[in-house]
C-alpha cells in the first residue's frame, strides 16, 4: 500500500517554507501530493494553472533531494473530501507559530470528524522561515524589498514578470 499525503495551500506564490515542509514530508511517505485549492473567492498573484506549473518545475529542479515522488494537483471543496478521494493517509500541515496551531487544530479535528481514517501531521517550520507567509513575500517584493532566499529563483523571475504585467 502506498503511504500517500495531502500537501494543500494556495502557493500563492511557493516559498522556501513550503519546499522545506514538502522535503521533511518526503521520508514519511512514498507520495506528497501538493495540492493547490481552488479558492475564487480570494485574488491570487497567480493562475490556479500558473502555480501549478511553478510548483512542478521548482520540485523538478529539486528531485534529487526529495525521497519520495511529488504530484501537483488541484482541489476545490472540503479537504477531507479530497483526501479521502486520493486514498490518502495523511494530511500535511506547517506550523509557524502558536497562532497557526489554534487554527489548524480546529481544521484538523474538523477534517478528523468527516474523514477519521486521514491523520492529519503538523510539521513545525523550520527556524528560518517561521514568519515567512505568501501574503509577506507578495507586500515586500511589491514595495522593491528584497525576497532572495525565500523563495526560489524561478518565483522571484514570475513575481518580475507579474509586476511588468501590472499585476500584484
Amino acid at each position: 500500500m502506498i503511504r500517500r499525503a495531502i500537501y494543500p495551500g494556495s502557493f500563492d506564490p511557493l516559498t522556501c517554507g513550503h519546499l522545506d515542509i514538502i522535503a521533511r514530508a518526503c521520508p514519511m511517505f512514498d507520495e506528497v501530493v501538493v495540492a493547490v485549492l481552488v479558492n475564487p473567492n480570494k485574488v491570487a498573484m497567480f493562475s490556479i494553472e500558473e502555480r501549478v506549473a511553478i510548483i512542478r518545475d521548482v520540485v523538478a529542479a529539486s528531485a534529487a533531494k526529495l525521497t519520495a515522488r511529488i504530484v501537483v494537483d488541484t482541489f476545490g471543496g472540503l479537504l477531507a473530501d479530497y483526501a479521502q478521494q486520493q486514498q490518502a493517509q495523511a494530511v500535511i500541515r506547517g506550523i509557524r507559530a502558536i497562532s497557526d496551531y489554534d487554527y489548524e487544530q480546529q481544521l484538523a479535528l474538523m477534517n478528523r470528524r468527516l474523514a477519521p481514517k486521514v491523520e492529519t501531521v503538523f510539521l513545525l517550520s523550520a527556524q528560518e522561515y517561521s514568519y515567512l507567509s505568501s501574503r509577506l513575500v507578495k507586500e515586500v517584493f511589491t514595495y522593491g524589498g528584497n525576497i532572495d532566499g525565500l523563495v526560489p529563483a524561478l518565483v522571484i523571475e514570475k513575481m518580475k514578470e507579474k509586476i511588468q504585467q501590472g499585476v500584484s
